[in-house]
């Protein structure tokens, strides 16, 4: 019996990989019904008629200690879960802020008419309001080479060390869909949230950390006495909030492996700024792009180990294009690009170095503790191709000289 070949597994790899993240992406936006036979937690939203109200404090605290210690910024009154609505405050910051300090904001769902501190019942959701980075450049329009303003910026007097950054805007969700759950099968990524209040889980409170991007940040001093904070309420289904907690995990994940927040920024962008139709179609095509690069690299290799003689190869072109790879790699390494695009440059280049060593015959030896590398000698019919490559590059270069 025949194994099947490296492009055979790699592809069904593949397709079962495609299989499973299209079957996982159904299942997170079409969970499984709870049936009436089942122990079933109903939402508190399935009943009509329930009115809530939505309250946006500052503090300089993670846990909301009294009322007295938190600032009230926004009061929505009869809040309309499936009506998404922007609203701009204007939020004074503590001195502590100012100094390179933090400021959290607290968000709370009640019932309506109460507050936070009398009801019934509440749910909260916090979430920091400042994050620390180095400060980035100006940026500037590529057509016309006008200054980006579209934002208060307080002047900074340092770009060497990190300081306090503002988010400028604060997105706040409110799960829509009324489903009921299993008791027995909770998704986990809801199960944080869920409240169990007579019987009923109360509506889940989500503040959306992967819409805000890095162009969303403004820099803190001591000269910013007051912010602005744009406060977008818009509702989330079941399927992305959990696609945004798992996204959430992967974030954190990623920031642990040494991925900085302009790199993340990056990916929060394909989620955050298209649609989910047009997220499917991203995925599928970056997805066919990872496996041709795969096929290619591997037909790459494969051709190059089986390579004993340069007949009929140029090797000043594998000596230049090696040249221009790490060129390009070390441009991309200057420039602080992104680890997604810098990766795959560098394994770029380690491949033309290894294919430079197998054209020029390269051996490795070693003089005591010292490496020594020796050329390999060419044959009659290698020092024919070279001599045609001359020539063919010299007649080149009578076109590009002008």
């Amino acid at each position: 019996m025949q194994l099947p070949s490296i492009t055979v597994l790699v592809c069904g790899l593949f397709a079962a990989y495609i299989s499973h993240s299209m079957w996982t992406l159904y299942s997170l936006f079409y969970p499984k019904a709870c049936s009436s036979n089942e122990r079933c937690i109903p939402s508190y939203l399935a009943k009509g008629g329930r009115e809530l109200d939505l309250w946006i404090y500052t503090s300089q605290y993670a846990k909301a200690k009294s009322e007295s210690s938190m600032n009230l910024i926004l009061h929505s009154k009869n809040l309309d879960i499936h009506t998404e609505t922007e609203t701009v405050v204007n939020v004074s910051l503590p001195r502590k802020t100012r100094n390179n300090g933090t400021l959290y904001v607290h968000s709370f769902i009640t019932p309506r008419g109460k507050t936070p501190f009398s009801g019934s019942w509440v749910v909260a959701a916090v979430e920091s309001l400042t994050t620390y980075m180095l400060p980035q450049a100006d940026t500037f329009k590529l057509m016309g080479g006008e200054q980006k303003e579209n934002q208060k910026v307080c002047e900074s007097q340092s770009r060497s060390h990190p300081m306090t950054h503002w988010r400028s805007s604060l997105f706040v969700s409110v799960m829509e869909d009324d489903i009921a759950l299993n008791a027995k099968e909770i998704p986990s990524e809801l199960y944080k949230f869920l409240i169990n209040y007579q019987g009923e889980y109360l509506p889940i409170l989500y503040i959306d950390q992967i819409s805000t991007r890095t162009k969303h940040l403004m820099v803190v001093n001591e000269t910013c006495k007051e912010m602005p904070l744009t406060v977008v309420y818009r509702p989330i289904s079941v399927g992305k909030l959990r696609m945004w907690v798992n996204m959430e995990q992967s974030m954190k994940m990623l920031h642990g492996l040494g991925f900085t927040e302009k790199d993340t920024d990056e990916m929060k962008g394909i989620f955050a700024d298209t649609t989910l139709h047009f997220l499917l179609l991203t995925f599928l095509v970056a997805a066919f792009h990872l496996l041709f690069d795969c096929l290619a690299f591997k037909n790459d290799i494969s051709y190059w180990r089986q390579r004993d003689s340069m007949v009929g190869l140029s090797t000043r072109t594998v000596l230049w294009r090696c040249v221009s790879t790490i060129i390009i790699f070390f441009y991309l390494m200057d420039e602080e690009t992104s680890l997604i695009v810098l990766i795959p440059a560098g394994v770029g280049s380690i491949i033309e170095l290894w294919k430079v060593t197998k054209a020029f015959k390269v051996k490795l030896g070693w003089k005591g503790y010292l490496p020594t590398f020796q050329l390999g000698s060419q044959s009659d019919k290698e020092k024919e191709t070279q001599n045609f490559d001359s020539e063919a590059m010299k007649y080149l270069s009578y076109l590009l000289y002008p």
